[in-house]
């Protein structure tokens, strides 16, 4: 049996995989987000912890593991002693209190020399501008701090004390990508040379160690860190040969393709994570917001998931004119632009809309939104995909219209399949990563969605524009 971890935002999950890949059990645990004033979104690292132990506990209660890998959120800011205990509550990516240091950043040109030297754009929730904001207004706990780390490596120090990360989650955004070392001239230039101590050592290929007293895993076991949970989908999908494409669809919208070089003179919007191979990078254009916009909706409507495929199939496509611009995190968007105040509009509402109507135009959006990523990133060969929005077959199939291609439905648990894989423990990938199902598009209802998002483009163009002009 071989364990993988993902200590995702919103669910903690341990799944147990055979040596042939087929899932034998999962165990999950649900994990709180702390919100706060000024767009603050923080997490009990503590509450985190006990629950990366707690399923892992119910998993190897039962069986003996081969091997653990640990995979889980990336981006925000951890920050911990040099026993992995927090300092202070720990910053999540969808935090938004930085979002004035990446507008100054972004006028005076450090965004642009950032992404020249890692190919990776700064957002609020990444941890160049958490850490300066840290920098100016809580010094104190940088300077109690050992580490500023990332969740699953809070995670594995905690299982093994082993303070380290893998390059997939050091990739933002101090990485050079080709060196796949830190950059000292991107920590110069947003200020923070003086604090490169508190960044963890970059393993290669990854971080591994055995676990601690305590840990429920036996004595001696192999576990491993990373990469972090879109690489790891990304493997556990079988996606690694250049072209090929992989869609999330979870908390955010994760978008990528593979590239064999990374583009450090484009416009500085998207990333470069860096995988376990010199020669592959995932050109990443992971959107803000994927299933949290349609979670909003449907509890101001009143509707529950369950309740997805009836209210989409209830309205027809292009939900009676209404039109949904689905940019909900309160730190803007990331990709495939940077716009820091970027915000959700609704549009075409009448007294004849219908709750079904708001719901689908939301999806629709959503799926615009994924085209819109896919082909920033270099998307041109097979598409695989991932995340709790597969499970609406009525949204999987509007995704495939949208895209106007064929969905690899990834396998069970990807992630955590991927942390897995990454491990090296000679498995046979290919069976690990055979697809569940493929979903096919409807060449109609394609051909009716060229054209709105063709539309959803200029709305979006046109949009960025009042943004920009504090509109």
């Amino acid at each position: 049996m071989f364990v993988g971890i993902d200590v995702g935002t919103s669910v903690v999950k341990a799944a147990a995989f055979g040596e042939d890949g087929r899932a034998l059990a999962v165990e999950s645990r649900p994990a709180r987000t702390l919100r706060g004033g000024g767009a603050r979104v923080e997490q009990d690292t503590e509450e985190v912890v006990a629950a990366a132990a707690e399923v892992l506990g119910a998993l190897t209660a039962r069986r003996r593991p081969a091997a653990a890998g640990v995979t889980g959120q990336g981006d925000g800011v951890w920050l911990v002693d040099g026993r992995a205990r927090p300092v202070r509550p720990a910053i999540s990516w969808m935090d938004g209190r930085a979002a004035s240091i990446v507008t100054e950043w972004t006028a005076s040109g450090v965004a642009a020399e950032v992404f020249s030297r890692t190919g990776n754009a700064l957002f609020p929730g990444c941890p160049a501008p958490l850490l300066a904001w840290l920098d100016r207004h809580e010094p104190a706990a940088l300077d109690s701090a050992a580490t500023a780390a990332y969740c699953k490596d809070v995670v594995f120090q905690r299982f093994t004390g082993v303070r380290a990360t893998d390059a997939s989650d050091a990739s933002v955004p101090f990485l050079d990508p080709r060196a796949r070392d830190y950059d000292p001239g991107a920590l110069a230039a947003c200020g923070l040379s003086h604090r490169a101590g508190l960044l963890a050592p970059v393993a290669a290929p990854l971080p591994r160690g055995v676990p601690l007293d305590g840990v429920p895993l036996p004595t001696g076991t192999p576990v491993t860190s990373g990469p972090f949970d879109v690489p790891a989908c990304a493997l556990g999908a079988g996606v690694t040969e250049p072209g090929d494409g992989l869609l999330i669809i979870g908390t955010t919208l994760a978008c990528l393709a593979v590239v064999d070089e990374p583009d450090l003179d484009g416009a500085p919007t998207g990333f470069h994570f860096a995988t376990g191979r010199p020669d592959r990078w995932l050109r990443g254009m992971p959107a803000m917001v994927g299933t949290a916009a349609l979670e909003w909706v449907l509890a101001r409507v009143g509707a529950s998931h369950r309740e997805l495929d009836a209210l989409l199939a209830a309205s027809p496509p292009g939900a009676r004119g209404v039109r949904v611009l689905p940019f909900f995190s309160p730190s803007g968007e990331r990709a495939p632009f940077v716009e820091p105040a970027a915000r959700a509009e609704i549009t075409g509402v009448s007294l004849e809309t219908t709750t079904a109507d708001l719901v689908r135009a939301t999806c629709e959006g959503i799926a615009y939104a994924a085209r819109h990523c896919l082909e920033a990133a270099g998307l041109r060969g097979a598409l695989s995909v991932a995340g709790g929005g597969t499970r609406s077959a009525r949204w999987l199939e509007l995704f495939a219209d949208v895209l106007g291609r064929p969905l690899r439905v990834a396998a069970e648990e990807a992630g955590a399949r991927g942390a897995v894989l990454a491990g090296g423990h000679g498995l046979d990938a290919a069976a690990w990563t055979r697809p569940a199902s493929v979903r096919d598009p409807d060449p109609g209802r394609a051909a009716f969605h060229e054209a709105e998002y063709r539309d959803y483009l200029a709305r979006v163009q046109t949009a960025r524009e009042r943004w920009r002009a504090g509109l």
